[in-house]
């Protein structure tokens, strides 16, 4: 199979585009997705994963159902950027969620996900981020054979749920960030933002 994998985030991606490698053709591509590209390529199913462009309508319409992607989130909670910062600063459910791609932001049809718990007083802001990065993997891995022939279930994800922007965390990294950086504690992350909500500096 030919398998076009989208991401702008190789060091992440990597074990997965290595493992898919191992049985299929893969092409990998971090640019900008057009009809014309799809044509010159023709793959027969597209994966994104740390893909920061969206996918126009006049694309996904060239592989009917044949558009997946790897999320950090337990959708339909903490759609678009940033989600596992969210899923703290909103205290909303941890997870990770393979999903069909439709034209919204992380709004098609749900093939699995799976919630993930963390030990806050105990967890680092970039420890939670890579054992998110490793659930998905494994995840895509287990359901990959359905993915690929076509199988994978199509479920409608309940509620609202929410969605950031990525400008609204670039307002407040450096303030919960603070000099830790990725190495912040969740306490700590949490506290920071509770404190600058309670004086009125967040939304």
């Amino acid at each position: 199979m030919k398998i076009l994998f989208l991401t702008n985030n190789k060091d992440v991606s990597k074990p997965l585009i290595d493992w898919l490698q191992e049985g299929d053709e893969v092409l990998v591509n971090g640019e900008p997705l057009t009809p014309d590209v799809m044509a010159q390529l023709s793959p027969e199913i597209v994966i994104s994963y740390g893909y920061r462009h969206i996918i126009k309508r006049d694309v996904l319409s060239l592989l009917d159902d044949g558009f997946f992607n790897l999320h950090v989130s337990m959708l339909p909670f903490n759609r678009g950027a940033d989600p596992n910062v969210w899923s703290f600063l909103d205290d909303t459910p941890k997870g990770v969620t393979i999903h069909r791609i439709d034209e919204g932001l992380d709004t098609g049809p749900i093939v699995v996900q799976r919630e993930v718990y963390f030990d806050e007083a105990k967890e680092t802001l970039s420890a939670t981020y890579a054992k998110l990065q490793a659930e998905i993997q494994d995840l895509f891995r287990e359901h990959w054979p359905a993915i690929r022939d076509g199988s994978a279930p199509r479920v409608k994800a309940q509620g609202p749920g929410s969605y950031h922007q990525a400008r609204e965390f670039a307002a407040l990294r450096s303030v919960l960030m603070g000099p830790e950086g990725w190495a912040v504690p969740i306490s700590l992350f949490r506290h920071r933002y509770d404190k600058l909500k309670n004086a009125g500096g967040a939304a």
